[in-house]
This record gives structure tokens, C-alpha cells and sequence, in this order.
């Protein structure tokens, strides 16, 4: 099931939402301007390599970034066109009511907190893994995590995708609560040098997110909110 949207509307316009959402797509855009090599090395250039961060935090004469950085240059990455679709369809259906609850300042800051605290719980799992990490997906599954203590009883409008299409509606702390345990089982019994997708990264955001939130909501913001 792939969620296209909610019933809790937003206060204010998600500006930093919207950039986010333009930024990825813009870098992606680059990414498939360059040649196949290129496209290849701007994953190597600018993802995640834990193995290069562990070694060499702060950089190496080899390398064109401190590994430290890439924590948050790998976030405007993307592997594929999936992998861009998926993650900005998410990040455009949760992302918006989580800025609401913080204000644009915060929400960047919250946004780019989450994703390096993703990107390092992967490489606690796999420190000497050197195959790049790329991608908006840590730092939206923090964004689903606060989404989760802010509006656990909102509904999702969720798209069933099989032999025909059609719509049901979930509350969030169903969707969100089965997708969290999803992305940590997976992490467990997958290999990390063997998964495609960093489930620990996940897994890790949305816990960043849960801890990260009363810190960065308004202090008018209610958490459990329900209509």
C-alpha cells in the first residue's frame, strides 16, 4: 500500500517542505545529466561510505568531502527514479504537518538531525561496509516518527496497488507502527552486507525523530493530538 495523503490539514504553507521536495528532484536531475560513470561516482563522491567514515572522519587526500559531511550530502542523493518517487511521495504526504508543528527554522534543522542520526545507526551495524549509502529516506523516517506522536489518530489514504486500484484509509499509528516494525525486523534479519536498503537507517530515524521532536515543536504544539 502506498500512502498519497492524510485528513489533518496544515496552518501554514510547508515552504521548507516544497524545497526539500524541489532540492531532491533538482540533484537527481544532475545525477542523470552526467554520464553513466558520473552518475555512478556522485554516489561514491557524496553518499555514505561508512567504512570511509570511520576510518577518516575528516577526510582524506583521495577523497573530495570529510566523510562527516557526506552524512548530509547523501541525503539529496538518489539511486534511481523509484527510489526519488518513493521517498518525496512520503516525505510530501508527512512532511508538511511536521513543519506545521515546528516552524520552518526548526523543521531543517529537525530534517537534517534525522538524517545523519540514520545514516550512523547503519554504520554502527556495518562500520566496514563500503558500499554507499544514498538517499532522503533516514531523514523522512524521522519525519514519520514525530508525525507518529503528533497525529497518531489521523487517517491515511492509502493506495492499494493489485489487480485493480483503490483507496482505504488507515490510522497513522496502524500504518506507521506496522511500517516502524517492518524496517526493524528487517534490519535484524537481514545482512547488512547484503540488503539493498538500509533498514537499520530507517529504523533509526524514526527512533531520532520520536526523541527529537519535543525539542523542536512549538511549545503550543500538542503531542497525540486527535479531532
Amino acid at each position: 500500500m502506498i500512502p498519497v495523503s492524510d485528513n489533518y490539514p496544515v496552518q501554514r504553507p510547508p515552504i521548507i517542505n516544497w524545497i526539500l521536495i524541489a532540492t531532491c528532484v533538482l540533484v537527481f536531475f544532475w545525477q542523470l545529466s552526467l554520464p553513466r560513470e558520473g552518475f555512478q561516482a556522485s554516489v561514491f563522491l557524496f553518499g555514505v561510505i561508512p567504512r570511509a567514515l570511520v576510518d577518516a572522519p575528516l577526510g582524506h587526500p583521495q577523497l573530495l568531502i570529510p566523510p562527516v559531511l557526506s552524512l548530509f550530502t547523501s541525503m539529496f542523493l538518489h539511486g534511481s527514479f523509484m527510489h526519488l518517487l518513493g521517498n518525496m511521495l512520503y516525505l510530501h504526504v508527512f512532511g508538511n504537518n511536521v513543519e506545521d508543528s515546528m516552524g520552518r527554522g526548526r523543521f531543517i534543522v529537525f530534517y537534517l538531525l534525522c538524517g545523519a542520526a540514520a545514516a550512523l545507526s547503519q554504520i554502527f551495524i556495518a562500520p566496514s561496509s563500503t558500499i554507499p549509502m544514498v538517499g532522503a529516506s533516514g531523514a523522512i523516517s524521522g519525519i514519520l516518527g514525530a508525525y507518529l506522536l503528533l497525529h497518531p489518530f489521523a487517517q491515511i489514504k492509502m493506495l492499494v496497488p493489485y489487480f485493480i486500484l483503490f483507496f482505504v484509509w488507515v490510522p497513522a499509528w496502524l500504518m506507521l507502527g506496522i511500517w516502524f516494525l517492518f524496517q526493524l525486523l528487517q534490519s535484524v534479519v537481514t545482512p547488512s552486507d547484503q540488503a539493498g536498503i538500509a533498514f537499520a537507517a530507517h529504523a533509526g530515524g524514526f527512533v531520532a525523530g520520536m526523541v527529537l521532536l519535543p525539542l523542536f515543536k512549538r511549545s503550543d504544539v500538542k503531542l497525540f493530538h486527535q479531532r
